[in-house]
């Protein structure tokens, strides 16, 4: 009887941590992954990752994700030959994204941060990718239409950005993807302003 009262303390001690660690892996997935507004973890689909990458056709240079989650955007554009970077506040999603990226073999070609996203600067970047939630939108489109560079491409899944016209659109539902291209967006395409000795009167 004390030999089974053991194995059934050592059992239940065994089922109770296991419950404790699934618990603390679990919840930071599922629990609101930003401060200022409430955005959980949902993983991009395949049909959405595709469809950004088609926004990405003939971009080059650097990318970040915005609130990258499992690094699935981030892995998908290093392979496309981006330098891409992505920052996530949720720890545990930061660590598997790097795992990830060791996995498909393109560490060298991502970066990932923990950081909340409204203490960057996203300034040195030319191509961003954004899963937001309509709260969040007016906001991060004022911060990044004040940092980012005139040939800057903005790509936002899910929900668009309130102000912005999208110059390109592609899938629907869920897996609805804009593009916005900041020169239009802020009006800066090139403009000549001088006044040649030519047409001087």
């Amino acid at each position: 009887g004390g030999s089974r009262r053991s194995w059934g303390l050592l059992v239940t001690a065994g089922v109770g941590g296991a419950l404790v660690a699934l618990y603390a892996v679990v919840t930071p997935f599922v629990t609101p992954a930003l401060r200022k507004v409430c955005l959980p973890f949902v993983p991009a689909t395949s049909t959405q990752i595709q469809n950004v990458l088609k926004m990405l056709e003939n971009r080059s240079g650097s990318l970040v994700d915005i609130g990258s989650g499992d690094g699935r955007i981030v892995i998908a554009a290093a392979k496309r030959g981006f330098r891409a970077v992505g920052y996530e506040l949720n720890p545990w999603l930061v660590w598997y994204s790097r795992y990830r990226a060791w996995r498909d073999g393109v560490h060298q070609n991502t970066k990932f941060y923990l950081s909340d996203l409204w203490k960057v600067s996203f300034s040195h970047y030319t191509n961003v990718v954004v899963f937001g939630v309509p709260q969040m939108m007016p906001q991060l489109e004022k911060k990044l239409e004040e940092e980012l560079e005139c040939d800057a491409r903005i790509v936002a899944c899910r929900f668009p950005f309130p102000c912005w016209i999208p110059d390109h659109t592609t899938g629907e539902g869920i897996d609805t993807v804009w593009a916005y291209d900041l020169k239009h967006c802020r009006g800066c395409e090139t403009k000549s302003l001088e006044i040649t000795p030519g047409t001087e009167s």
